[in-house]
């Protein structure tokens, strides 16, 4: 049986967004045990909280009380913020596909819920790598260059830490590579997307040099970053190259 179009949508494209929509939550639940385990080592999470990461009376007050600053500043915050900003990117896909629709534009939809999708799921991950240390503006600018040292010290810090360091650095630049391939074809290319986020990531280890925030700018970390964002573009490859091939018999 021929598959029907849906409200103006064949059934083919719509199964290829949803797909996208489930690889879309499916990054974001990986990353909610790295930013749980993130709280907890940080000590944002006070003993005795809820199962779940739910927040205690102090950092619900600080949140609550704290001003603005809390909301960017800190690591609750910035998740916080997150969270509360999917119904307003899921409400700029539909925007932006509606429009490119209705100028037939026949990716419409997997174009716009790629755009959206790198921006709201990678500018987070930026920030939280940007804010500062406890002696921001005092100490100088921490360089590592030696490949694999950091690596191992954060493995041989225990289980929460290797989650944190480990897992967080890969998901920093994930949806860029999951999601980039699929709305610039000349990025659709593993190779490309290591490239991309290896540069990607060396900027953001310089911006932390030049801006004193009391981090490490490490080799280890750019290494990770693009490592999370080759295998985010390995993990979108069969969409892809699906479309690349699609283009290439046109």
């Amino acid at each position: 049986m021929a598959l029907s179009p849906v409200r103006g949508v064949d059934r083919r494209r719509l199964i290829g967004w949803s797909v996208a929509v489930l690889a879309a939550a499916g990054l974001t639940a990986a990353a909610v045990p790295v930013v749980k385990a993130g709280l907890d080592h940080a000590g944002a999470v006070p003993a005795g909280a809820a199962p779940g990461g739910a927040l205690g009376p102090p950092l619900r007050d600080h949140l609550v009380h704290g001003g603005w600053q809390a909301w960017f500043t800190t690591i609750p915050g910035v998740v916080g913020l997150t969270v509360a900003l999917l119904p307003l990117a899921a409400l700029a896909v539909w925007a932006l596909a509606r429009r490119r629709s209705a100028a037939g534009d026949p990716r419409a939809w997997r174009t716009s819920l790629a755009e959206v999708g790198i921006v709201y799921g990678t500018v987070p991950w930026v920030w939280l790598t940007m804010l500062p240390g406890g002696r921001a503006g005092e100490v100088a600018g921490r360089v590592s260059l030696v490949p694999l040292r950091d690596l191992h010290t954060m493995t041989a810090g225990g289980t929460r830490t290797a989650i944190v360091q480990v897992g967080g650095n890969l998901l920093v630049l994930a949806a860029l590579g999951f999601f980039a391939p699929l709305r610039f074809a000349k990025l659709a290319s593993v190779p490309r997307i290591l490239a991309l986020g290896a540069a990607c990531s060396a900027l953001i280890e310089v911006a932390q040099y030049a801006l004193r925030l009391d981090r490490v700018s490490s080799v280890d970390d750019v290494l990770l970053n693009a490592a999370g964002a080759g295998l985010a573009a390995l993990a979108s490859r069969h969409w892809w190259r699906r479309s690349a091939g699609t283009r290439l018999t046109r």
